[in-house]
């Protein structure tokens, strides 16, 4: 049974008899379909980037005017926004490198490098402005805050982050990284909408202590949204299995196919924020007679668990020591 591997970076046809490397589609391109749908939001990255870049700025200025921790605080937290819009959008157009000689994964994995710095320096300013209202909640020195000024520019945040949520309603169903941003962009207003309180409530009640309280609140939501973040990314980055996939459910589904014996040497890892591979040697006493086994089985994986680069191989007898020890897999 020969094979003709697509996504060679030369197009040398694969060496190995019953060598699967398929990723659901019939085109050569070497990634999944799953980018395309933002392919079409380009324009929408570019506008929700420079409508949050302004509206940092705005923000910035009037909390430091109106020396008020909660704006700053959600300035920081916007700006945090931007480099996950410029993230979501850097892994969107790194999907479409082609691979080369040197590269023959292309660059995917620069949005998990991105996505684990942009985490750990967010956690580091988070850091210093809680620092920073607690320092002011023990202090009994007046403050200038303006809790209308707070009201106005927080109310333009909401109208803002639901602007741009709104870029990314469509095709998020489809695309988990267009997802991810219509997420943040939703949660973005409601943070906006409980510095709009603090705000309303300082201005009627004079109850400045509140924008301390409630710049440390949103301090807690960026930490907890970016440890996540921060855990997931590092998770990656040394190849482990992406959530979602349930290695056990894979080895399974593998051993339930006619002919497989057992599974050995079976690895699952994000080649980047969007596409998951899956390499796996498959004991099988009488070898598949055509490449209907291997197509069925890559199909499978894409339909259930979204492993669009699959690459197995039929074998009679392991040859390589498996890197899974027997005690940490299912079975």
């Amino acid at each position: 049974m020969s094979s003709q591997d697509p996504h060679a970076p030369h197009g040398h046809p694969a060496r190995e008899r019953h060598h699967g490397h398929r990723h659901g589609h019939p085109h050569p391109h070497p990634h999944s379909h799953s980018h395309e749908p933002a392919r079409g939001h380009d324009r929408a990255f570019a506008l929700g980037i420079a409508l949050n870049l302004g509206f940092v700025a705005i923000e910035a200025g009037y909390g430091w005017q109106v020396d008020s921790l909660a704006l700053l605080a959600d300035a920081g937290h916007n700006l945090g926004d931007v480099a996950g819009l410029v993230l979501a959008w850097g892994g969107a157009l790194a999907g479409r490198l082609r691979p080369d000689a040197r590269h023959t994964y292309g660059w995917k994995r620069a949005s998990l490098l991105a996505a684990f710095l942009n985490a750990l320096l967010l956690l580091v300013a988070m850091g210093a402005l809680g620092w920073e209202a607690l320092q002011r909640l023990s202090s009994l020195a007046p403050t200038t805050l303006q809790g209308l000024t707070v009201v106005v520019v927080a109310a333009v945040g909401i109208g803002v982050n639901t602007a741009t949520a709104l870029l990314f309603l469509r095709g998020q169903a489809q695309d988990l990284n267009i997802r991810g941003a219509f997420l943040h962009m939703v949660g973005d207003a409601l943070v906006s909408l409980g510095v709009v309180i603090a705000g309303l409530l300082a201005w009627r009640f004079g109850w400045t202590w509140l924008d301390p309280v409630v710049s440390l609140g949103i301090v807690g939501v960026i930490v907890l949204g970016t440890w996540g973040l921060l855990r997931q990314s590092l998770h990656l980055l040394f190849d482990g299995v992406p959530d979602g996939v349930d290695l056990g459910e894979v080895q399974a589904l593998l051993e339930g196919l006619p002919g497989v014996e057992r599974v050995h040497d079976l690895h699952v890892w994000a080649m980047g924020s969007t596409e998951t591979a899956l390499t796996a040697h498959l004991l099988m006493p009488e070898r598949p007679a055509d490449d209907l086994f291997l197509a069925d089985a890559a199909q499978q994986l894409q339909a259930r668990f979204g492993i669009a680069h699959v690459t197995l191989q039929a074998i009679r007898t392991p040859f390589t020591p498996s890197c899974v020890g027997r005690s940490s897999m299912p079975g």
